[in-house]
């Protein structure tokens, strides 16, 4: 195989890739209305119960917004009961958001809600199937860390 081909398949595939991760995370999104959150305080409160306490800057830059955008979340999330926000032990000058056992139970709620309704489907296919999407869902993994480790 020429690396001109190659290269294309490559491009093919990326695309198809691309096209059926934005399809299925917009199909299990529908899911997330069930927690009553916006799409960006459910993004938010998942950073800060799976990544740790973080600070607003912090969570502002993971989740790709300003400060002031990242503050009315953090405050809606707060007025919810969701996270909480405690000086840093370190730095008195840091505020670190932690979440909330009502925040961690929301989000482990929401979780559960996506995979039953991704396992009914995957419930549907048959023994080769299973196995191609299992081996595929592995090579899915060992894409995004290869992409994390060349950043």
């Amino acid at each position: 195989m020429t690396s001109r081909k190659r290269e294309r398949d490559a491009l093919a595939l990326a695309d198809q890739l691309h096209s059926a991760a934005i399809h299925l995370l917009r199909h299990l999104r529908k899911e997330d209305d069930a927690s009553g959150l916006s799409a960006p305080r459910l993004s938010a409160l998942s950073v800060v119960v799976f990544g740790g306490p973080v600070t607003l800057g912090q969570l502002a830059r993971a989740e790709q917004v300003k400060p002031p955008t990242m503050t009315h979340i953090v405050t809606g999330l707060e007025k919810a009961g969701l996270v909480r926000r405690e000086g840093d032990e370190r730095d008195g000058r840091l505020t670190r958001i932690h979440a909330t056992s009502k925040g961690q139970k929301v989000l482990v709620a929401g979780r559960a809600r996506r995979v039953e309704l991704l396992a009914s489907a995957v419930e549907r296919l048959g023994a080769t199937e299973l196995a191609e999407l299992g081996r595929g869902a592995q090579l899915l993994k060992e894409l995004i860390d290869s992409m994390r480790r060349a950043q």
